[in-house]
Protein backbone atom coordinates (compact mmCIF):
# COMPACT_ATOMS: atom_id res chain seq x y z
CA UNK A 1 0.00 0.00 0.00
CA UNK A 2 1.14 3.89 -0.59
CA UNK A 3 1.71 6.29 2.09
CA UNK A 4 -1.12 9.00 1.24
CA UNK A 5 2.30 11.60 0.40
CA UNK A 6 3.47 9.53 -1.89
CA UNK A 7 -0.09 8.78 -3.76
CA UNK A 8 -1.03 12.21 -3.83
CA UNK A 9 3.17 13.28 -5.08
CA UNK A 10 2.36 10.71 -8.34
CA UNK A 11 -1.66 11.89 -8.75
CA UNK A 12 -0.47 15.92 -9.00
CA UNK A 13 2.71 15.07 -11.41
CA UNK A 14 0.39 13.04 -13.57
CA UNK A 15 -1.75 16.15 -13.32
CA UNK A 16 -1.68 18.31 -16.95
CA UNK A 17 -2.93 22.20 -16.47
CA UNK A 18 -5.79 22.63 -18.91
CA UNK A 19 -5.80 25.38 -21.24
CA UNK A 20 -7.46 28.92 -20.23
CA UNK A 21 -10.61 30.57 -20.68
CA UNK A 22 -11.03 34.46 -20.41
CA UNK A 23 -14.30 34.75 -18.61
CA UNK A 24 -16.67 37.95 -17.16
CA UNK A 25 -14.96 39.21 -13.94
CA UNK A 26 -18.54 38.99 -11.89
CA UNK A 27 -18.25 35.32 -12.80
CA UNK A 28 -14.96 34.25 -11.51
CA UNK A 29 -15.39 33.81 -8.00
CA UNK A 30 -13.21 31.35 -6.60
CA UNK A 31 -11.49 30.54 -10.63
CA UNK A 32 -8.00 30.15 -10.57
CA UNK A 33 -5.97 32.77 -12.27
CA UNK A 34 -4.52 32.53 -14.92
CA UNK A 35 -1.82 35.20 -15.90
CA UNK A 36 -0.36 37.52 -13.25
CA UNK A 37 -2.06 40.76 -13.94
CA UNK A 38 -0.53 44.36 -12.51
CA UNK A 39 -2.18 47.82 -11.79
CA UNK A 40 -2.80 49.46 -15.06
CA UNK A 41 -3.76 52.58 -13.40
CA UNK A 42 -2.68 54.60 -10.02
CA UNK A 43 -5.69 54.11 -7.18
CA UNK A 44 -6.93 56.72 -6.36
CA UNK A 45 -5.94 58.14 -10.04
CA UNK A 46 -6.39 61.38 -8.33
CA UNK A 47 -6.14 63.39 -4.87
CA UNK A 48 -9.29 63.45 -3.57
CA UNK A 49 -11.55 64.39 -0.67
CA UNK A 50 -11.85 61.56 1.89
CA UNK A 51 -14.89 63.40 2.92
CA UNK A 52 -17.80 65.72 2.55
CA UNK A 53 -16.43 69.56 3.90
CA UNK A 54 -14.40 71.90 2.34
CA UNK A 55 -10.73 71.80 1.06
CA UNK A 56 -8.28 74.90 2.39
CA UNK A 57 -4.98 75.99 2.60
CA UNK A 58 -4.01 74.49 6.54
CA UNK A 59 -2.00 77.76 7.12
CA UNK A 60 -5.03 79.80 6.69
CA UNK A 61 -6.27 78.04 10.06
CA UNK A 62 -2.69 77.77 11.65
CA UNK A 63 -4.36 79.61 14.52
CA UNK A 64 -8.35 78.83 14.45
CA UNK A 65 -9.60 78.24 17.35
CA UNK A 66 -12.87 78.18 19.08
CA UNK A 67 -12.13 81.89 20.52
CA UNK A 68 -10.90 83.27 17.61
CA UNK A 69 -12.74 81.33 14.32
CA UNK A 70 -11.66 82.05 10.63
CA UNK A 71 -14.02 82.85 8.20
CA UNK A 72 -13.02 81.91 4.46
CA UNK A 73 -14.65 82.87 1.44
CA UNK A 74 -16.58 79.89 -0.49
CA UNK A 75 -15.84 80.59 -4.01
CA UNK A 76 -17.34 77.43 -5.40
CA UNK A 77 -18.42 73.46 -5.30
CA UNK A 78 -16.90 70.45 -6.70
CA UNK A 79 -18.62 67.22 -6.75
CA UNK A 80 -17.95 63.84 -7.48
CA UNK A 81 -17.48 63.34 -11.29
CA UNK A 82 -16.49 66.95 -11.45
CA UNK A 83 -13.25 68.61 -12.18
CA UNK A 84 -11.72 71.25 -10.48
CA UNK A 85 -11.65 74.27 -11.94
CA UNK A 86 -10.90 76.42 -8.52
CA UNK A 87 -7.49 77.29 -7.58
CA UNK A 88 -7.62 77.76 -3.45
CA UNK A 89 -5.98 81.00 -3.12
CA UNK A 90 -4.99 82.58 0.77
CA UNK A 91 -8.64 83.18 2.29
CA UNK A 92 -10.51 81.07 0.09
CA UNK A 93 -12.39 77.49 0.09
CA UNK A 94 -14.60 75.13 -1.81
CA UNK A 95 -16.66 73.27 -1.12
CA UNK A 96 -15.79 69.36 -1.52
CA UNK A 97 -17.77 65.84 -1.47
CA UNK A 98 -16.80 62.22 -1.33
CA UNK A 99 -14.38 61.49 -3.67
CA UNK A 100 -14.50 65.34 -4.90
CA UNK A 101 -10.94 65.65 -7.06
CA UNK A 102 -8.66 68.13 -4.60
CA UNK A 103 -8.55 72.01 -6.20
CA UNK A 104 -5.08 72.80 -6.98
CA UNK A 105 -3.76 75.32 -4.28
CA UNK A 106 -6.30 73.01 -1.01
CA UNK A 107 -3.65 70.73 1.32
CA UNK A 108 -6.50 69.38 3.49
CA UNK A 109 -9.85 68.86 3.78
CA UNK A 110 -12.32 70.05 7.00
CA UNK A 111 -15.37 68.20 7.69
CA UNK A 112 -18.81 69.72 7.32
CA UNK A 113 -19.79 68.72 10.67
CA UNK A 114 -16.38 70.97 11.89
CA UNK A 115 -17.72 74.45 9.94
CA UNK A 116 -20.23 77.08 10.95
CA UNK A 117 -22.52 78.78 8.14
CA UNK A 118 -23.25 82.71 8.10
CA UNK A 119 -26.66 83.25 7.75
CA UNK A 120 -26.78 86.20 6.74
CA UNK A 121 -23.70 85.61 3.97
CA UNK A 122 -23.60 82.44 2.66
CA UNK A 123 -20.30 83.15 0.79
CA UNK A 124 -18.37 82.97 4.28
CA UNK A 125 -17.90 79.67 5.77
CA UNK A 126 -16.31 79.87 9.60
CA UNK A 127 -14.02 77.33 10.98
CA UNK A 128 -13.60 77.35 14.34
CA UNK A 129 -10.84 74.73 14.88
CA UNK A 130 -7.07 74.33 13.18
CA UNK A 131 -6.22 71.15 10.68
CA UNK A 132 -3.00 69.46 9.79
CA UNK A 133 -1.60 69.51 5.95
CA UNK A 134 -3.14 66.73 3.74
CA UNK A 135 -5.80 66.09 6.24
CA UNK A 136 -8.64 63.89 5.29
CA UNK A 137 -6.86 63.79 1.76
CA UNK A 138 -6.64 60.88 -0.43
CA UNK A 139 -3.80 61.05 -2.21
CA UNK A 140 -3.06 59.93 -6.32
CA UNK A 141 -1.56 55.93 -5.94
CA UNK A 142 -1.64 55.50 -1.80
CA UNK A 143 -3.98 52.93 -2.54
CA UNK A 144 -2.09 51.11 -5.58
CA UNK A 145 0.72 52.48 -7.87
CA UNK A 146 1.02 51.54 -11.20
CA UNK A 147 2.68 48.65 -12.18
CA UNK A 148 2.25 46.64 -8.52
CA UNK A 149 1.17 43.15 -8.78
CA UNK A 150 -2.46 42.85 -8.23
CA UNK A 151 -3.15 39.10 -9.11
CA UNK A 152 -0.22 35.91 -9.10
CA UNK A 153 -1.06 33.22 -11.30
CA UNK A 154 -2.44 30.03 -9.46
CA UNK A 155 -4.45 31.74 -6.87
CA UNK A 156 -7.62 31.81 -6.06
CA UNK A 157 -9.75 34.43 -7.13
CA UNK A 158 -11.50 36.35 -4.01
CA UNK A 159 -14.58 38.80 -3.94
CA UNK A 160 -11.59 41.63 -3.00
CA UNK A 161 -9.46 41.25 -5.67
CA UNK A 162 -12.97 41.34 -7.86
CA UNK A 163 -13.50 44.40 -6.62
CA UNK A 164 -9.71 45.69 -7.14
CA UNK A 165 -9.54 44.44 -10.91
CA UNK A 166 -13.22 46.29 -11.09
CA UNK A 167 -11.74 49.39 -9.89
CA UNK A 168 -8.75 49.40 -12.53
CA UNK A 169 -11.22 49.20 -15.04
CA UNK A 170 -11.22 45.37 -15.90
CA UNK A 171 -14.30 44.02 -17.60
CA UNK A 172 -12.51 39.93 -18.45
CA UNK A 173 -10.26 37.97 -16.51
CA UNK A 174 -7.72 34.89 -18.15
CA UNK A 175 -8.76 31.32 -15.86
CA UNK A 176 -7.95 28.26 -15.84
CA UNK A 177 -10.75 25.93 -17.61
CA UNK A 178 -13.13 24.54 -15.86
CA UNK A 179 -12.08 20.17 -15.89
CA UNK A 180 -15.28 18.32 -17.01
CA UNK A 181 -15.58 15.19 -14.66
CA UNK A 182 -17.35 12.43 -15.61
CA UNK A 183 -19.35 10.80 -12.25
CA UNK A 184 -19.92 6.84 -12.94
CA UNK A 185 -21.32 4.75 -10.02
CA UNK A 186 -21.39 0.92 -10.14
CA UNK A 187 -23.26 -1.63 -8.08
CA UNK A 188 -26.21 -4.17 -8.98
CA UNK A 189 -27.85 -3.04 -5.68
CA UNK A 190 -27.79 0.66 -6.65
CA UNK A 191 -30.82 2.24 -7.42
CA UNK A 192 -31.37 5.91 -8.58
CA UNK A 193 -33.25 7.99 -5.86
CA UNK A 194 -36.72 8.72 -6.29
CA UNK A 195 -37.07 4.74 -7.67
CA UNK A 196 -38.92 2.28 -6.00
CA UNK A 197 -36.66 -0.15 -3.34
CA UNK A 198 -36.71 -3.67 -4.38
CA UNK A 199 -35.20 -6.19 -1.79
CA UNK A 200 -31.82 -5.50 -0.66
CA UNK A 201 -31.26 -2.49 -2.79
CA UNK A 202 -30.42 0.94 -1.69
CA UNK A 203 -30.00 4.16 -3.13
CA UNK A 204 -27.29 5.66 -4.49
CA UNK A 205 -25.73 9.02 -4.01
CA UNK A 206 -22.11 9.30 -4.11
CA UNK A 207 -22.65 10.92 -7.35
CA UNK A 208 -24.52 13.51 -6.00
CA UNK A 209 -22.52 14.72 -3.35
CA UNK A 210 -19.30 14.23 -5.52
CA UNK A 211 -20.90 16.38 -8.11
CA UNK A 212 -21.74 19.32 -5.21
CA UNK A 213 -17.76 19.27 -4.72
CA UNK A 214 -16.95 19.40 -8.05
CA UNK A 215 -18.76 22.17 -8.47
CA UNK A 216 -17.10 23.83 -5.32
CA UNK A 217 -13.66 23.54 -6.97
CA UNK A 218 -14.45 24.87 -9.84
CA UNK A 219 -15.05 21.46 -12.18
CA UNK A 220 -18.19 20.24 -14.08
CA UNK A 221 -19.78 17.16 -13.16
CA UNK A 222 -21.36 14.67 -15.83
CA UNK A 223 -23.17 12.49 -13.77
CA UNK A 224 -23.45 8.94 -16.44
CA UNK A 225 -26.49 6.32 -15.64
CA UNK A 226 -26.10 3.28 -13.11
CA UNK A 227 -23.84 0.78 -14.06
CA UNK A 228 -24.56 -2.62 -12.54
CA UNK A 229 -21.70 -5.65 -11.94
CA UNK A 230 -21.22 -6.63 -15.17
CA UNK A 231 -17.92 -6.33 -16.72
CA UNK A 232 -18.81 -5.62 -20.21
CA UNK A 233 -21.18 -2.71 -19.12
CA UNK A 234 -18.49 -1.36 -17.31
CA UNK A 235 -16.06 -0.75 -19.96
CA UNK A 236 -18.27 0.47 -22.43
CA UNK A 237 -19.57 3.12 -19.97
CA UNK A 238 -15.70 4.43 -18.67
CA UNK A 239 -14.89 4.41 -22.62
CA UNK A 240 -17.90 6.96 -22.91
CA UNK A 241 -17.39 8.87 -20.05
CA UNK A 242 -13.02 9.28 -20.92
CA UNK A 243 -14.23 9.83 -24.38
CA UNK A 244 -16.18 12.75 -23.17
CA UNK A 245 -14.85 14.40 -19.96
CA UNK A 246 -11.47 15.22 -18.66
CA UNK A 247 -11.58 13.22 -15.62
CA UNK A 248 -13.50 10.44 -14.43
CA UNK A 249 -14.43 9.53 -10.97
CA UNK A 250 -16.12 6.57 -10.20
CA UNK A 251 -17.23 4.87 -7.26
CA UNK A 252 -17.41 1.37 -6.13
CA UNK A 253 -16.13 -1.83 -7.94
CA UNK A 254 -12.39 -1.33 -7.04
CA UNK A 255 -11.74 -3.71 -4.21
CA UNK A 256 -10.63 -7.53 -4.46
CA UNK A 257 -14.37 -8.91 -4.53
CA UNK A 258 -15.91 -11.23 -7.48
CA UNK A 259 -17.69 -8.05 -8.68
CA UNK A 260 -15.67 -5.75 -8.45
CA UNK A 261 -14.89 -4.54 -12.09
CA UNK A 262 -13.43 -1.14 -12.00
CA UNK A 263 -9.61 -2.12 -12.52
CA UNK A 264 -10.54 -4.79 -14.64
CA UNK A 265 -12.85 -2.74 -17.59
CA UNK A 266 -10.59 0.22 -16.99
CA UNK A 267 -6.68 -2.19 -18.01
CA UNK A 268 -9.33 -3.59 -20.92
CA UNK A 269 -9.54 -0.30 -22.36
CA UNK A 270 -5.69 -0.72 -22.38
CA UNK A 271 -5.19 2.24 -20.04
CA UNK A 272 -2.48 2.40 -17.29
CA UNK A 273 -3.34 1.60 -13.75
CA UNK A 274 -0.40 4.08 -12.11
CA UNK A 275 -1.68 2.45 -8.63
CA UNK A 276 -4.04 0.37 -6.11
CA UNK A 277 -4.59 0.59 -2.54
CA UNK A 278 -3.39 3.53 0.12
CA UNK A 279 -2.46 2.92 3.68
CA UNK A 280 -5.14 5.41 5.06
CA UNK A 281 -8.67 4.35 6.50
CA UNK A 282 -11.02 4.85 5.55
CA UNK A 283 -10.11 4.10 1.95
CA UNK A 284 -7.75 1.62 1.30
CA UNK A 285 -9.19 0.47 -1.95
CA UNK A 286 -7.96 3.38 -4.16
CA UNK A 287 -7.30 2.97 -8.25
CA UNK A 288 -5.96 5.86 -9.95
CA UNK A 289 -4.64 5.75 -13.70
CA UNK A 290 -4.49 7.19 -17.11
CA UNK A 291 -6.24 6.85 -20.28
CA UNK A 292 -4.67 8.91 -22.88
CA UNK A 293 -3.89 12.16 -21.46
CA UNK A 294 -7.17 11.16 -19.51
CA UNK A 295 -6.99 10.50 -15.69
CA UNK A 296 -9.50 7.96 -13.39
CA UNK A 297 -9.82 8.23 -9.78
CA UNK A 298 -11.52 4.91 -8.70
CA UNK A 299 -13.26 5.18 -5.40
CA UNK A 300 -14.53 2.90 -2.90
CA UNK A 301 -18.23 2.80 -2.72
CA UNK A 302 -19.08 3.41 1.17
CA UNK A 303 -19.76 6.75 1.06
CA UNK A 304 -17.07 8.66 4.09
CA UNK A 305 -14.70 6.27 2.11
CA UNK A 306 -15.80 8.22 -1.32
CA UNK A 307 -15.91 11.56 0.03
CA UNK A 308 -12.50 11.11 2.60
CA UNK A 309 -10.59 9.54 -0.86
CA UNK A 310 -12.53 12.37 -3.23
CA UNK A 311 -10.72 15.16 -0.61
CA UNK A 312 -7.28 14.32 -0.30
CA UNK A 313 -6.79 13.29 -3.61
CA UNK A 314 -9.31 13.76 -6.38
CA UNK A 315 -9.55 17.39 -4.84
CA UNK A 316 -5.84 18.61 -5.47
CA UNK A 317 -5.73 16.77 -8.91
CA UNK A 318 -8.71 19.20 -10.30
CA UNK A 319 -7.67 22.21 -8.72
CA UNK A 320 -4.01 22.03 -10.17
CA UNK A 321 -5.57 20.99 -13.25
CA UNK A 322 -6.99 24.58 -12.98
CA UNK A 323 -3.54 25.93 -12.44
CA UNK A 324 -4.15 26.38 -8.82
CA UNK A 325 -0.64 26.64 -6.60
CA UNK A 326 -2.13 25.37 -3.51
CA UNK A 327 -4.21 22.47 -3.79
CA UNK A 328 -4.24 21.27 -0.19
CA UNK A 329 -7.85 21.65 2.11
CA UNK A 330 -7.89 24.54 4.57
CA UNK A 331 -6.19 23.43 7.91
CA UNK A 332 -6.18 25.15 11.11
CA UNK A 333 -5.45 24.23 14.69
CA UNK A 334 -8.34 23.78 17.00
CA UNK A 335 -8.28 21.73 20.78
CA UNK A 336 -9.76 18.68 21.35
CA UNK A 337 -12.81 18.43 23.44
CA UNK A 338 -12.82 14.96 24.06
CA UNK A 339 -10.31 12.57 23.17
CA UNK A 340 -10.33 10.04 19.97
CA UNK A 341 -8.75 6.93 19.96
CA UNK A 342 -7.13 4.85 16.90
CA UNK A 343 -6.65 1.47 17.41
CA UNK A 344 -5.80 0.48 13.99
CA UNK A 345 -2.92 0.12 12.51
CA UNK A 346 -3.30 2.87 9.61
CA UNK A 347 -3.98 6.27 9.62
CA UNK A 348 -7.50 6.94 10.11
CA UNK A 349 -9.40 10.27 9.06
CA UNK A 350 -12.09 10.83 11.23
CA UNK A 351 -15.16 13.11 10.89
CA UNK A 352 -15.44 15.70 13.83
CA UNK A 353 -17.20 18.90 13.54
CA UNK A 354 -15.50 21.96 14.92
CA UNK A 355 -17.42 24.87 16.68
CA UNK A 356 -16.84 28.63 16.35
CA UNK A 357 -14.90 28.32 20.00
CA UNK A 358 -12.32 26.19 18.21
CA UNK A 359 -13.23 22.90 19.50
CA UNK A 360 -13.25 19.76 18.00
CA UNK A 361 -15.70 16.58 18.51
CA UNK A 362 -16.11 13.24 17.37
CA UNK A 363 -19.33 13.77 14.58
CA UNK A 364 -20.40 10.43 15.51
CA UNK A 365 -19.68 6.74 14.39
CA UNK A 366 -16.66 6.44 12.62
CA UNK A 367 -18.08 3.56 10.43
CA UNK A 368 -17.21 4.30 6.81
CA UNK A 369 -21.06 3.28 6.08
CA UNK A 370 -22.25 5.72 8.50
CA UNK A 371 -24.26 8.94 6.32
CA UNK A 372 -25.35 10.70 10.18
CA UNK A 373 -21.69 11.09 11.13
CA UNK A 374 -20.82 12.44 7.46
CA UNK A 375 -23.58 14.49 7.59
CA UNK A 376 -22.74 16.00 10.71
CA UNK A 377 -19.05 16.61 10.18
CA UNK A 378 -17.32 20.48 8.51
CA UNK A 379 -13.57 19.07 9.65
CA UNK A 380 -11.21 15.76 9.48
CA UNK A 381 -8.47 15.04 12.02
CA UNK A 382 -5.95 12.78 10.92
CA UNK A 383 -5.25 10.06 13.74
CA UNK A 384 -2.18 8.10 13.45
CA UNK A 385 -2.33 4.45 13.73
CA UNK A 386 -2.54 3.12 17.69
CA UNK A 387 -2.58 6.77 18.87
CA UNK A 388 -5.06 8.85 21.26
CA UNK A 389 -5.84 11.96 20.88
CA UNK A 390 -5.85 13.44 24.54
CA UNK A 391 -8.78 15.73 25.17
CA UNK A 392 -7.19 19.61 25.72
CA UNK A 393 -4.42 18.54 22.94
CA UNK A 394 -4.13 21.29 19.95
CA UNK A 395 -3.94 19.28 16.51
CA UNK A 396 -4.59 20.73 13.00
CA UNK A 397 -8.09 19.79 11.32
CA UNK A 398 -8.55 19.37 7.55
CA UNK A 399 -11.95 21.87 6.89
CA UNK A 400 -13.81 21.15 3.80
CA UNK A 401 -17.04 23.14 5.27
CA UNK A 402 -16.75 26.56 6.82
Amino acid sequence: MLELEEAQRRILSAVRPSSSELIPLQLALGRIVADSATAAIDLPTFDNSAMDGYAVRAEDLAHSSPERPVPLRLIGRVAAGEASRDSVEPGACVRLFTGSPLPCGADAVVMQEDVRLVASDPSVIVFPESIKPWENVRFRGEDLKRGASITTAGEHLSAGQIALLASMGCREINVGARPVVGLVATGSELREPGEALGPAQIYESNRTSLAALISRVGGTAVVFPLVGDELSATRSVLERALNECDVVVTSGGVSVGEFDLVKNAFEALGAELMFWRIAVKPGKPFVFGRWREKLLFGLPGNPVSALVTFLLLVRPALLRFQGAANVSLLTHPAVMAEALVNRGDRRHFMRVTVDGEGKIRSAGAQASHIFSSLAKANGLIDVPAETTLQAGQTVSVLRWET
